[in-house]
């Protein structure tokens, strides 16, 4: 029995490796920056709303087996590509973002189709192939902004085109009249508390219909409600209050990444589904099974490509503007970051993991820069310690998975000395 709890506690730690590490690290930072817990919250809201999306499409193909699809550029990239268009013509607004949105479907269908085709030809390297394939990606998206638009396809709008100059501005402004700022943003917010009020009651009403569906059992679901009303009580005492101040949460935005959560879980239970775990699992057991592997690998990465693409036009909505040549280059990496952070793996990866990683990942980013001040009395070791931890939280990833490998091979053999 204590042998047993021992590899539990040991496998927990391995499993969770990444995790840990994390919130030890924020906690520390956080206590290091010296930040006000208002501005610390307020920012963390933000950059939740406007990088949560994105992080999200990553799961499918996660589960499909095809580890961490770093291709997730090319589907900004179309979506950076949709929102030229719709600059150019015009439409403002949530029409426009709409418009775009349906733009980038198409778009990122079809460069998620020739994606999955290319990783089918590269099995078992799929996260360097989607990587590479970004950047050999990104030399054509320069060329088509630099010398397609503006030259061959001549442009109108004001501003996308720089006077005495070949190409596409080097900024996209979404503030102007043709533009989309804050048009999701903008359909409905609302203070953060209540905001969290909101959805503690409607999560405390879904578990009390599981309870009487008996779809939870019952102690379990008291001991939740229990729980959140502790949180809801904490948030009377003044000093607490204070942290949520002035902060207002995007209900829509919020609202559109919990319909992606379900659409997650729905999508993830139908047949469709199921092939993707089982391709995942064993590619040639599902092929035996008589499932078509090379087009459900497809199916995963176009799924991807699409939702990878909607997140950045939520992005840059909440932002006002993009970088017309860097904004999407670096999409790939924090998103593949975020996930690892929050203790997914390059073969499992769930929507709590996904959230909790981004929350992680983000704080991170916010008091790091502050912290590294602090402590070394310069400003641009912040921002090193940045990069570090994001190419870092990655290769730590893909350490512990292959020490996992190591020891799922190594425990088989000790399970049977012990049974002889």
């Amino acid at each position: 029995m204590a042998n047993e709890k021992k590899f539990n506690l040991s496998s927990f730690l391995r499993s969770n490796a990444v995790m840990i590490l994390f919130v030890a690290l924020s906690i520390v930072c956080l206590l290091a920056s010296g930040q006000n817990l208002n501005k610390v919250l307020g920012d963390l809201t933000g950059r939740m709303g406007r990088n949560i999306f994105i992080v999200l499409a990553l799961i499918i193909p996660v589960v499909a087996g095809m580890g961490i699809n770093f291709a997730i550029t090319i589907g900004a990239m179309a979506a950076q590509i949709a929102c030229l268009w719709t600059v150019e013509w015009g439409i403002s607004g949530l029409p426009g973002m709409l418009l775009a949105a349906a733009i980038t479907v198409p778009l990122a269908s079809f460069f998620g189709f020739l994606i999955g085709k290319l990783m089918n030809k590269m099995k078992g390297q799929e996260m360097i192939g989607g990587l590479i394939l970004g950047y050999f990606a990104n030399g054509l998206y320069q060329l088509l902004f630099l010398f397609v638009f503006g030259n061959l396809i001549p442009l109108n709008a004001p501003g996308l085109v720089v006077k005495g100059s070949t190409g596409v501005a080097n900024t996209i402004d979404l503030s102007t009249e043709r533009g989309f700022k804050y048009a999701l943003d903008d359909v409905w917010r609302m203070p953060l508390l209540d905001a969290l009020y909101l959805v503690l009651g409607i999560a405390a009403a879904i578990i009390l219909v599981m309870m009487l569906l008996k779809k939870i059992k019952q102690r379990r679901g008291l001991i939740i409600i229990g729980i959140m009303a502790v949180v809801t009580g904490l948030t009377f005492i003044p000093p607490i209050a204070a942290i949520f101040e002035n902060i207002s949460a995007p209900m829509a935005t919020f609202g559109v990444v919990a319909l992606l959560c379900l659409f997650n879980t729905a999508l993830l239970k139908t047949r469709l589904g199921q092939n993707f775990r089982a391709v995942g699992q064993n590619r040639t057991v599902a092929n035996a099974s008589g499932i078509n592997v090379d087009r459900v690998r497809i199916i995963a990465i176009m799924i991807s490509t699409v939702l990878a693409g909607w997140g950045q036009l939520i992005f840059v909505q909440n932002m006002g503007s993009f970088q017309t040549y860097g904004a999407h280059e670096q999409v790939g990496l924090y998103a593949g970051a975020a996930i690892l952070v929050g203790g997914a793996s390059i073969r499992k990866a769930t929507n709590s993991q996904a959230i909790l990683g981004c929350i992680l990942f983000h704080l991170m980013f916010i008091v790091v820069p502050d912290a590294g001040k602090l402590l070394s009395s310069d400003a641009s070791i912040g921002e090193y310690l940045r990069a570090f931890i994001s190419y870092g939280v990655i290769a730590l990833a893909l350490v512990i998975h292959a020490w996992s490998g190591i020891q799922k091979k190594k425990n088989p053999r000790e399970a049977l000395a012990v049974r002889r």
